[in-house]
């Protein structure tokens, strides 16, 4: 039997089933959401979380995740601006990766205000990863490797230069004493891609996200993490794996994995999505499902979520002034 909390959510989103000024006869799709990436990284796996929060809240119509690479969210950015942007339907995936990038000029003439931001629904932290093969056992084995040959080691990236997994193997390079601009880095498109290069042994460090890895760490698995970018020691999978300041290395990158919509989406139909984020999130079945896709708690809505991402955007115009990346 459904309870009361599901029903609740049943009709909040069934008012979403019928587009605003069409005839009240013509039903929209189904729910969508954008993930701004090839299959497999941090932006499938938000999608994948509100997927199933949605399904596990027992609404009847089940969200399609659509995939819409190209630089790494600028693609999907500028179409839900320019091509589709009253979709009360569609939800696109974001992270502070996002941010940065608005923040380094490279989503073109696109602002940070040219959207809706409907939705924090968890937080993420940046790790150090090798292929379980690799001779680098701690981080410091890394760090005195690279400051040794810094050549020899190459980087892979969900990014390209100025990117976020950019500028967290920029942060292992400096606490290698290495200069960020004699770093070998390969760009890829989305975090899927590098974990396949690093797992293909055609990289050597992967400076990826915890939620990346979550489902990619069994006993004697492809991949070992060798420090965790956050202020403690995480829990779940990675609860063994020291922190990068634990082992001497002062660098610490949290980020925020939400959602967005179209700027010309109704008001009636953002609030239907707000009030629904905000019941589900409420929910110990939401917190079950973040923590087995990988994320950690983290959620906002509403004002506070503008406030918490121009802060983060300020912050981030910042660090590219002092990489040089503004575009």
């Amino acid at each position: 039997m459904r309870t009361a909390y599901e029903w609740m959510v049943g009709l909040v989103l069934a008012a979403l089933a019928f587009a605003p000024g069409a005839g009240a006869q013509t039903p929209t799709p189904p729910p969508e959401c954008i993930a701004p990436a090839k299959p497999g990284g941090g932006f499938d796996l938000t999608c994948k979380l509100v997927q199933a929060a949605l399904a596990d809240a027992g609404h009847a119509r089940p969200m399609h995740i659509s995939y819409m690479p190209g630089g790494v969210g600028a693609i999907a950015y500028d179409t839900i601006i320019t091509k589709r942007p009253a979709e009360a339907q569609t939800l696109v995936a974001f992270s502070s990766g996002s941010l940065l990038n608005l923040a380094n000029g490279r989503f073109g003439r696109h602002a940070m205000g040219d959207v809706r931001w409907l939705a924090a629904v968890g937080a993420d932290y940046g790790i150090v990863l090798v292929s379980s093969r690799s001779p680098w056992q701690t981080l410091p084995d890394l760090l005195a490797a690279l400051k040794a040959n810094p050549g020899k080691i190459t980087f892979a990236g969900g990014g390209t230069i100025g990117s976020q997994d950019w500028v967290k193997s920029a942060l292992v390079a400096k606490a290698a004493g290495v200069d960020y601009k004699a770093m070998r880095f390969v760009a890829f498109e989305g975090g899927g891609e590098a974990t396949a290069a690093l797992k293909a042994g055609h990289v050597q460090v992967y400076a990826g996200d915890a939620s990346e890895v979550a489902d990619k760490l069994p006993a004697q698995g492809p991949f070992r993490v060798l420090a965790v970018m956050a202020e403690r020691r995480l829990p779940g999978l990675l609860a063994h794996v020291p922190t990068a300041r634990e082992q001497g290395a002062d660098m610490v990158w949290p980020s925020v994995r939400g959602l967005y919509m179209g700027p010309k989406v109704s008001e009636a139909a953002f609030h239907a999505w707000r009030t629904t984020f905000e019941q589900l999130m409420a929910t110990p079945s939401f917190d079950r499902l973040r923590a087995h896709y990988g994320l950690f708690p983290l959620q906002m809505t509403g004002p506070a979520l503008q406030a918490f991402l121009e802060q983060q955007s300020l912050q981030y115009a910042d660090m590219a002034g002092r990489f040089g990346l503004r575009r």
